[in-house]
């Protein structure tokens, strides 16, 4: 996504922000006349509003996704040079307090979501065609982002319409019941599905389409299915969604690593992915899992010498952790493709552990630098077949298909030894569980996996200690959140 800002489009993403993230601090004036007489004129101005949606998506992406989808699961542990502040993540010892990211980025999506949705309509297009396909890649993206606030905080206050004053009236309201919030998600996804003209992918696939808007109602649906006691009725709508994704321009590639492959974004297996880009934004989350310089052994062998130069801006803060490793199986070739363990060597033949970094997000290497910009999937094929066993299970339809079609590919030719045979309702449960674990983990997916699975208490190590206490399946409201918002009381259990 080439993203080129004019003048204009900088002042107002800035002034919008500041007016979404506070309230009466401000002593601001209405920006009404930048955003109806300067900026609001044209067709390329809601482009511009667009890529300007797109670029904030990216910034959360950069880090804050991933910290909210996966690293308070099990996967993770302290790497070798400390804990650099994740540790009340994987170690779950979130406070109000120390509360990980608040919610003003997410809410300032929304915000130029619903301004893109509010002047569109009164802007001329060349295409009817064209209009509906930014409308529908806006309501896609407020439904995304309601969707990750609402996994993470519950309640929320809900904006349909912009903010551009910072009158108390419009800034400070309450949040609203989860159930407001997920009606409001499936009617969004509605409405973008009508809207979008065909099924088609734009280059890269960073953009929403029908198909990745589809992949998202399927994820809504699975969850609203089972956190919301939607039962067989929201199942069938995320089969049904999950059918129409697999109609579009989808495959499983060949080999694991190559979906991974900077070289190789936007790939047929790419349903929806944040891009990122050199010279276009700064390195993303894989970062913290690589090595800072400082701490390699001298006694390495080789091979892994090969794999770690250039390190770039590694940190070496987060790792994967024992317990993850231990789950692949040695003839599972996603091991190799998503983390690789350093050994030293200090004796000829003996290794001992030092530590891990994660393969997926290795990046691009040019001029002797390592850049971490592999783009952040939201959504990939082998997710949707996943996604498709768990609601044939749940609805009690054989998932076998499905899970054998990524273990294929996972084991090559020592796939016949993992065949899976339909099970359980519970046992094909958990098999599909395990399978998102070896095949999604570091996409920020395990921790939204392990709450709709309700398995969060039982398999996250710092979490089977405090079976019952169910309010920690949220998080907590940052104390800087609620200093903004003097309607928004704390999530029970964390006051």
């Amino acid at each position: 996504m080439n993203i080129r800002f004019t003048k204009k489009l900088y002042l107002v993403l800035f002034v919008l922000t500041l007016l979404v993230s506070c309230s009466d601090e401000l002593n601001v004036k209405s920006t009404s006349v930048i955003t109806n007489s300067s900026f609001w004129q044209s067709e390329d101005d809601v482009n511009g509003a667009l890529n300007g949606m797109y670029f904030q998506l990216r910034s959360a992406a950069t880090m804050n996704l991933y910290l909210l989808g996966e690293a308070r699961s099990e996967i993770l542990t302290y790497g070798t040079v400390g804990q650099g502040g994740y540790d009340i993540y994987y170690f779950n010892s979130l406070t109000s307090a120390n509360a990980g990211p608040g919610w003003q980025q997410f809410y300032t999506i929304v915000n130029t979501a619903n301004l893109i949705l509010k002047y569109s309509s009164s802007i001329s297009f060349k295409s009817e065609s064209s209009k509906n396909k930014i409308l529908a890649q806006a309501y896609a993206t407020r439904a995304f982002v309601y969707f990750v606030m609402t996994r993470t905080w519950g309640d929320l206050i809900i904006h349909t319409d912009p903010i551009e004053s910072s009158s108390a009236e419009i800034t400070q309201k309450e949040r609203s019941p989860q159930t407001e919030v997920f009606k409001l998600i499936k009617e969004d996804l509605d409405k973008a599905i009508k809207l979008f003209p065909d099924n088609n992918f734009t280059t890269g696939r960073c953009f929403w389409s029908k198909p990745a808007t589809y992949a998202l109602m399927a994820d809504v649906y699975l969850w609203t299915g089972k956190r919301l006691n939607g039962g067989t009725a929201d199942f069938n709508q995320a089969l049904s969604a999950l059918t129409e994704v697999k109609k579009a321009d989808l495959t499983l590639l060949p080999g694991f690593a190559d979906v991974f492959s900077y070289t190789n974004k936007g790939n047929k297996e790419i349903v929806m992915s944040v891009k990122f880009q050199e010279l276009e934004v700064g390195d993303n989350y894989f970062s913290i899992m690589w090595l800072i310089g400082s701490s390699i052994p001298a006694t390495i062998d080789d091979y892994t010498r090969s794999i770690i130069y250039p390190v770039g801006s590694g940190q070496g803060i987060v790792v994967p952790s024992e317990l993850f490793r231990k789950q692949y199986s040695e003839d599972d070739t996603r091991k190799k493709a998503t983390f690789h363990e350093i050994y030293e060597y200090k004796t000829p033949g003996v290794g001992t552990y030092n530590t891990s970094i994660v393969l997926k997000g290795s990046g691009l290497v040019k001029s002797g630098t390592r850049y971490f910009l592999n783009d952040v999937i939201l959504y990939r094929y082998s997710d949707i077949l996943l996604m498709i066993a768990e609601a044939k299970n749940a609805l009690g339809q054989d998932p076998s298909a499905e899970i054998n079609l990524v273990r294929a590919r996972a084991y090559g030719n020592k796939y016949t030894n993992h065949v899976y045979v339909n099970d359980s309702k519970e046992n094909n449960d958990a098999a599909i569980l395990k399978e998102r674990l070896l095949e999604l983990a570091f996409e920020g997916k395990r921790w939204w996996d392990l709450i709709r699975f309700n398995k969060a208490f039982d398999l996250v190590p710092s979490l089977q200690d405090k079976k019952g206490k169910d309010y920690m399946m949220l998080y907590p409201i940052a104390n800087s959140v609620l200093s903004l918002e003097p309607k928004v009381v704390q999530n029970p259990g964390w006051e």
